[in-house]
């Protein structure tokens, strides 16, 4: 994978006393960290309900140590942001065509040499939505890899991660799981994170 903000030497250390502090200084208390033995995972980021939901998961991100890549609409990505996107580990999807951005990455998390985490807002969009998009569930179940819990709750100011379990196959019952887990969380636009 190409040189990202989490794997820039010497100013990887940095930023992760900084996001340490700026998130203390907030009143912000992190959550969890990922399992041992888990180079590569995809991480639900949820609730999604803001802009400011994207700082915040970089900050937590560095803050655990974590070497991840996020998945953005294509329009965030248009000059002259494009560059700055990509080393803030963004990938940008283009929603108005159909490519198969499962097997892409799947086969990314699979041939990655060393930790890589894919994190996704199963939401697919800031604005209120009552169906989770699953493209998620099936880059883990492809790749064969864990599914790890990344929450923010901006109710409680906390961040971090859950629990991290890996996919049955039965998406319907492993739903079910995943969405008990964040029944109680808190998206800084509250009234637009709805979960049936």
């Amino acid at each position: 994978m190409r040189l990202t903000i989490f794997t820039t030497p010497i100013l990887s250390p940095l930023l992760k006393r900084f996001s340490i502090w700026t998130l203390r200084r907030l009143g912000w208390t992190l959550q969890g960290q990922m399992p041992a033995h888990t180079p590569q995972s995809v991480i639900i980021a949820a609730p999604h309900t803001s802009n400011w939901d994207l700082p915040y998961t970089l900050m937590a991100a560095f803050a655990l140590g974590l070497n991840i890549h996020w998945m953005g609409k294509i329009q965030i990505f248009r000059f002259p942001f494009q560059g700055l996107m990509r080393w803030l580990g963004g990938i940008a999807v283009d929603r108005s065509k159909s490519t198969n951005m499962v097997s892409a990455s799947a086969e990314a998390l699979t041939q990655a040499v060393g930790e890589l985490h894919l994190v996704i807002p199963p939401e697919g969009t800031r604005s209120q939505s009552r169906t989770w998009k699953t493209g998620f569930y099936y880059i883990a179940l492809e790749a064969q890899v864990p599914i790890v819990l990344g929450f923010l709750d901006f109710g409680r100011k906390t961040t971090g991660l859950g629990p991290a379990f890996m996919p049955t196959g039965d998406i319907d019952a492993d739903m079910v799981v995943i969405k008990a887990f964040y029944a109680t969380f808190q998206g800084k636009n509250a009234s637009q994170f709805v979960l049936e």
